[in-house]
C-alpha cells in the first residue's frame, strides 16, 4: 500500500459512524517513585508524583475511534456517582455522543486504579459490579440503538464481562445488524463467546481463542481459529498472536501477518486499538488483509506507550511507511 492510498484511507475514517456497546470504565493511575520498603509490611512505599485517569474498557474503544476521526455513539450503563460524571465529561470533551449512556443508582461506575512505581505496576484496585443489567436497561439500550442503526457503518461489541452485554441484548443487536447488513465486530470474553453467534467478526488473542473452545495449549492455534470461526458462524475472525503477529480466518483460508512493534512497553488496551482500527478498515471496504495490516501497525505503536493509550492517524502513517515494504 502506497503512502497516498493510506492517507486517503485514514482520512476517510472521518466519514464513518460507529456505535460502541459495552462496559464503559475509567482507568486511574497513581504514578510515583519508590526508594524504600514500608516498615509496616514488606511492600514498597510509592511517593506519588502524578495522578491521572483515562478512558478504559469500551470507553477506550470509543476513544480510539474518536482519535482517528470517526463519529461515535456509545451505549452503556454507569453509576450515579462522581466517577460516572468524570467519564461523561471526558467523553463529551472529545466530542463523543454520550446521550445513550444510562445511569443506574444500584451499580458503581467501573474504575480500575493502578499504582505505578518506577515504571512498574505494583497494584491494581477495582470498583465494579459484574451482575447483569436489568431487563429494563436492556430494553432501553435496544430501543435507543434501534433509533440510530440506520445512521451506522459498523457496530463494536466491547465485552469486559461486567454485565452490560447480556445474551438477550447481544442476540438482538446482532440480528438487527444482520438485517441491515451492518458490520458488527466483537472483542469477546471467552465465557460469553457463544453469545456472539452470527456476528461479522471477532478479535480474540490466542489465550482467549483457546478458552472460547476450552482448547488446551497443545491444540494447534490455527485449528482453534478455524473451529471458532465456524462454530460462531462468523464471516471472518482476526486472531492476534502477540509476538507472532495476526492471522485472518475466512472460510477455509488463513492469512498470517507478522507483528511490528517499536518497543513492547505496556499491552494494556492494545486489543481495544486492534478492534477499533480493524473495524474502521472493514467499514471502509478495505480487504481483510489491508484492514488487518493497518490494525497491526496501530497495535505496534500503542504497545510502546505507557498505560491505556490511543494512536493517531499521523502515527499510523509514519510507522506504516517505515515497514510496509516488508509486506510486499
Amino acid at each position: 500500500m502506497k503512502k497516498e492510498k493510506l492517507e486517503n484511507i485514514l482520512k476517510n475514517f472521518e466519514n464513518l459512524k460507529v456505535a460502541v456497546i459495552g462496559d464503559m470504565m475509567l482507568d486511574d493511575y497513581l504514578i510515583g517513585s519508590v526508594d524504600r520498603i514500608s516498615p509496616e509490611a514488606p511492600v514498597p512505599v510509592v511517593s506519588v508524583k502524578e495522578e491521572r485517569f483515562v478512558l478504559g474498557g469500551a470507553a477506550n474503544v470509543v476513544n480510539n475511534l474518536a482519535t482517528l476521526g470517526a463519529k461515535t455513539i456509545c451505549f452503556g450503563v454507569i453509576g450515579e456517582d462522581f466517577d460516572g460524571e468524570r467519564l461523561i465529561k471526558e467523553l463529551s470533551n472529545k466530542g463523543i455522543d454520550t446521550s445513550n449512556i444510562l445511569k443506574d443508582k444500584n451499580r458503581p461506575t467501573i474504575v480500575k486504579r493502578r499504582v505505578i512505581g518506577e515504571n512498574q505496576q505494583l497494584l491494581r484496585l477495582d470498583w465494579e459490579n459484574k451482575t447483569a443489567i436489568s431487563p429494563d436497561f436492556e430494553n432501553q439500550i435496544l430501543i435507543r440503538f434501534s433509533n440510530v442503526i440506520d445512521e451506522l457503518d459498523a457496530v463494536i461489541l466491547s465485552d469486559y464481562n461486567k454485565g452490560i452485554l447480556t445474551p438477550n441484548l447481544v442476540k438482538s443487536i446482532i440480528n438487527l445488524c444482520n438485517e441491515k447488513n451492518i458490520i458488527v465486530t466483537v472483542d469477546p470474553k471467552p465465557k460469553n463467546a457463544m453469545n456472539y453467534i452470527g456476528a461479522t467478526s471477532m478479535t480474540p488473542n490466542r489465550k482467549e481463542a483457546r478458552e472460547c473452545l476450552n482448547a488446551t495449549d497443545c491444540e494447534d492455534i490455527f485449528e482453534v481459529g478455524k473451529k471458532l470461526q465456524s462454530k460462531l458462524k462468523l464471516k471472518n475472525l482476526l486472531l492476534t498472536r502477540s509476538e507472532d503477529g495476526m492471522s485472518i480466518f475466512e472460510n477455509d483460508n488463513i492469512l498470517n501477518i507478522p507483528t511490528y512493534a517499536k518497543e513492547v512497553y505496556d499491552v494494556t488496551g492494545a486489543g481495544d486499538t486492534v478492534i477499533s482500527v480493524y473495524t474502521l478498515g472493514c467499514a471502509s471496504k478495505l480487504s481483510l488483509n489491508e484492514a488487518a495490516k493497518i490494525a497491526n501497525t496501530a497495535a505496534g505503536i500503542v504497545v510502546g506507550k505507557m498505560g491505556t493509550s490511543t494512536v493517531t492517524r499521523d502515527e499510523i502513517l509514519e510507522f506504516y511507511n517505515r515497514i510496509y515494504h516488508e509486506w510486499k
